[in-house]
């Protein structure tokens, strides 16, 4: 038997637990916001804490990146007995060249955004680094889906 929450964004069976959220383009006040959120929730949850830091740090860095190249996009958390899987969908550019997206400190970010802080190149290569797993689909034109796993144990 599946449950809604009809006053959030969280549905779940005997099996899982799925946070979805809307991630707002354009808004760099509002980037942030779902990984906060997930960070409560994991906590909720009796998640391990360092497990619940690596979680945020990929999400955020993930909201960042949707910000600044896709205009927003969504963002999928589901927690199961053995892992939480992040998963980034939106409808931006798309990533011409993920090994050169993937070296620290190459960025494709305007000036604009530089300016705020944001676009140092380090977004990819830290949602690799605190996660077990991360596979990038992208199209150029299209969009990208990125999933990344956080293993329990």
């Amino acid at each position: 038997m599946s449950d809604t929450f009809p006053e959030s964004n969280i549905y779940s069976d005997d099996q899982k637990i799925t946070f979805v959220y809307d991630v707002d383009g354009d808004d760099f006040t509002s980037a942030g916001q779902a990984s906060v959120k997930v960070k409560k929730n994991l906590r909720r949850l009796g998640i391990d804490p360092e497990i619940i830091r690596r979680v945020s740090i990929a999400m955020y860095e993930g909201e960042i990146n949707m910000v600044i190249h896709a205009h927003g996009g969504k963002a999928t958390v589901t927690v199961d007995e053995e892992k939480i899987t992040i998963e980034l969908d939106d409808h931006g550019p798309g990533i011409k060249d993920v090994s050169l997206a993937m070296q620290e400190g190459y960025s494709t970010a305007p000036d604009s955004v530089r300016s705020l802080g944001f676009g140092a190149g380090m977004g990819l290569p830290n949602m690799k680094r605190y996660t077990d797993e991360m596979k990038i689909d992208t199209k150029v034109g299209v969009g990208t889906k990125i999933t990344m796993k956080v293993y329990l144990n």
